[in-house]
């Protein structure tokens, strides 16, 4: 089960370089997390300040 970003997102980027696989990029409105890439293991959402990736 993979991390999903919120539209909470901000887009301030704490999350992808958090990322140990590189799966959150930049998308067009909001950062996003390729979930066939995702490992689940939550660093995202540990650096968020908004709180926005969430496990599916």
């Amino acid at each position: 089960m993979a991390y999903k970003i919120s539209s909470d997102c901000i887009s301030c980027g704490a999350c992808e370089a958090e990322c140990p696989v590189g799966a959150i990029s930049a998308g067009a409105d909001k950062y996003e997390i390729d979930p066939g890439k995702c490992i689940d293991c939550g660093a995202c959402a540990g650096v968020c300040p908004v709180g926005a990736p969430k496990a599916e």
